[in-house]
């Protein structure tokens, strides 16, 4: 459960930062007017909570999957465009003494 909660913040503030930020500020003004008794600061929590969460969905269904075909990637060229290298032969020499 420790590992998982961060793991989760991390990625839904890296893919949209703003509505991130905008549910997190409403869900503590919420905790705090709720806590303080303060309905107004509640009732705003409550709203941009609600209008974040509902951004948020609405863009979800805009990004409508496309079946894209699977991309290959070749890392090296078929055939080298440069020669072949000379095989190396090792020297033998004499250590010096």
């Amino acid at each position: 459960m420790n590992a998982v909660l961060p793991r989760f913040l991390k990625s839904a503030y890296r893919k949209d930062p703003i509505i991130s930020i905008l549910m997190t500020m409403g869900v503590v003004d919420a905790l705090i007017g709720g806590l303080d008794d303060s309905w107004s600061l509640f009732a705003v929590g409550l709203g941009t909570a609600g209008i974040s969460l509902a951004f948020k969905l609405w863009r979800i269904q805009q990004r409508r999957p496309t079946p894209d075909e699977p991309v290959v990637q070749h890392y090296l060229p078929s055939q080298s465009s440069s020669p072949s290298l000379p095989m190396l032969t090792v020297s033998k020499k004499k250590p010096p003494r």
